[in-house]
């Protein structure tokens, strides 16, 4: 599609959008992730698409008026680019159309009140019909569709609840009514859990991976990537001294503010924009981007005032997700659940989903959070992410061989990703029996990428697992090759410098079992198991002073992690949840 450079004010540049006239680009490199992506591009894309038939049924004002805009995404949650939307009043069989740009975003701008119906295609699949209800000139809606070849597929609804019902059965309701309440939050020992600590363990480290997951569809671009220092030195000079000869020019404080968001200088980029807003206190672009600044700059606070007073104004999903994100960081989880939650209302989209899903993982609630993901994998079944966050759900309620597939499931819609194999190992050595299709998956892995030396230590695990119930000495002897070859890849690779000592030693060869414990003491001094069987070792080789300092070590290791993990669930509360016709005072499931 041409882009309408004289007619928008926007443009797409890469992985970020820029206004022409203020020259100020908000980019979503790993920088800004998540959260501000989808929000930030259906705001910032609008009056990119053009207007290709109107109907003489459909009111269009000349100047002012409603505005219709949106994304449209395929099943799969990826944005659909040259797909035609049409709107129409209800109960009339006029229409307007327009083809989403690039980047999937559309938009009917200058329309009068009214009620309608809107709707996208393209190749065959179609959307749901959406009622949009737009009773104030000044209305900004804003609404997701998602394409599907049947209803089954379909997972959006509208981001207006109060729109009315169009004269369409097609139009959908937000059918995932969660089937329990997030009431309070109580004390992290009543946590509780399944199976051994190294489960319960392993679920909290597989949470904390889950929370760093991104979209699929996001490209990620490294922050000054193409200049080196010098270049970057010099254009900041430059974009200073202009800002400088114009201190009240917009265009220069926002090229500027541009060039501190994009080198992830948030807290520079503040007051350009709290300059901009003071000149323009009605701009909501404006106060949007100051809100994102202030929370990537920690100045959680401030970003929450300006998100509130966004919200008074319009009651956007983006901005709910952006609000849950904030009172996380300010210590309400309770609050932050029931925004999310409001977000998926709203627009069941994948990334509401999964900051929906993660925050109740977060805080143990994960018998809920199997729920939600499961509705997210419904939705959006070649979500990895999401897929990866269902299996961690299902870990962490003992489901082991669900959660495995679930795993599976996610490398398979991208081999060449690297997490669900971390997240499959992680499990394999922790789950009490080997888990179905894991041994085979990381087996791919190396297959994949024979070059990675976790690969080949992950695969060598997955081998040993298999080994304690059927031991079988060619096994072992494949598990010790790629052991040895993760080290040779890999000199730092400490977890497979130990493992090589076990198998050492369960040989009776301790001379060379010392060996590979000392080197991966040399490559992680704070490997607890390698000193404790390096004191083993030493204590089998009659060498029992060495032995007493090496079981020192490994208590005092022990004891520094117990600690800290003890510290790191007293920070976490717990959610306390209330299901269906029981008690509010009752335990949590």
């Amino acid at each position: 599609m041409k882009k309408q450079r004289d007619k928008s004010p926007w443009k797409l540049r890469n992985n970020s959008v820029e206004h022409r006239s203020f020259g100020f680009r908000l980019s979503w490199g790993p920088e800004l992730c998540g959260t501000v992506l989808h929000a930030f591009a259906v705001m910032a894309l609008i009056g990119v698409s053009t207007l290709t038939g109107v109907a003489q049924d459909v009111p269009v004002r000349h100047s002012g008026g409603v505005t219709i805009r949106g994304t449209v995404h395929s099943s799969a949650g990826k944005l659909v680019g040259d797909a035609v939307v049409r709107l129409k009043v209800q109960g009339s069989p006029g229409a307007v159309e327009t083809k989403t740009n690039e980047a999937g975003a559309f938009s009917f701008p200058t329309l009068a009140t009214g009620n309608y119906v809107l709707s996208a295609e393209k190749s065959g699949l179609r959307s749901h019909a959406i009622a949009v209800n737009a009773s104030s000139p000044q209305d900004q809606k804003q609404i997701d569709l998602v394409l599907s070849s049947s209803a089954e597929d379909l997972g959006v609804t509208p981001r207006d609840p109060g729109s009315s019902s169009p004269d369409s059965a097609q139009v959908m309701e937000f059918a995932d009514k969660p089937n329990f309440t997030v009431a309070g939050v109580t004390d992290w020992t009543a946590v509780g859990g399944h199976g051994s600590d190294s489960s319960l363990r392993t679920s909290e480290d597989l949470t904390r991976e889950t929370l760093t997951l991104q979209p699929d569809t996001v490209e990620h671009k490294t922050v000054g990537s193409g200049t080196n220092g010098d270049n970057e030195s010099e254009s900041e000079s430059k974009l200073r001294a202009a800002l400088a000869s114009a201190p009240g020019s917009f265009e220069a404080s926002h090229q500027l503010c541009e060039f501190y968001l994009h080198a992830g200088r948030y807290r520079e980029c503040v007051p350009l924009l709290q300059t901009a807003l003071r000149i323009d206190p009605a701009n909501r672009g404006i106060e949007y981007d100051l809100a994102i600044a202030l929370k990537e700059a920690g100045d959680y606070p401030a970003a929450e005032q300006h998100v509130k007073k966004l919200l008074a104004l319009n009651d956007d999903a983006g901005l709910h997700r952006l609000a849950g994100d904030l009172d996380e960081k300010l210590g309400d989880p309770l609050a932050a659940v029931h925004e999310y939650q409001q977000a998926v209302r709203m627009i069941p989209s994948e990334e509401n989903y999964f900051a929906w899903g993660s925050e109740l993982l977060l805080h143990r609630a994960v018998w809920q959070a199997q729920e939600v993901f499961q509705n997210g994998t419904k939705a959006y079944p070649k979500s990895g992410r999401m897929l990866s966050g269902l299996g961690t759900a299902l870990f962490g309620g003992a489901r082991y061989d669900e959660a495995a597939l679930r795993f599976c499931d996610a490398a398979d819609l991208n081999p060449a990703d690297i997490e669900p194999y971390l997240f499959m190992g992680k499990i394999e050595m922790a789950a009490p029996n080997p888990l179905p299709c894991v041994e085979r998956k990381l087996a791919g892995f190396v297959q994949e990428q024979p070059g990675n030396s976790l690969a080949n230590y992950l695969y060598a695990m997955a081998i040993l697992k298999r080994q304690e119930l059927s031991p079988d000495e060619q096994s072992r002897q494949q598990a010790e090759t790629l052991l040895t070859k993760a080290v040779t890849i890999d000199n730092k690779c400490s977890d497979a410098y130990l493992q090589l000592g076990v198998i050492a030693a369960s040989r009776g060869k301790y001379e060379t079992a010392i060996g590979y414990y000392s080197k991966a003491i040399e490559s992680n001094p704070q490997l607890g198991e390698a000193h404790y069987r390096l004191g083993v070792a030493y204590d089998r080789t009659g060498e029992p002073e060495k032995a007493k300092q090496e079981f020192q070590l490994h208590d005092e290791i022990k004891k520094a992690e117990a600690d800290a993990i003890d510290r790191q669930r007293k920070e976490v509360k717990q959610f306390h949840v209330v299901l269906p016709g029981q008690p509010s005072d009752s335990p949590t499931r």
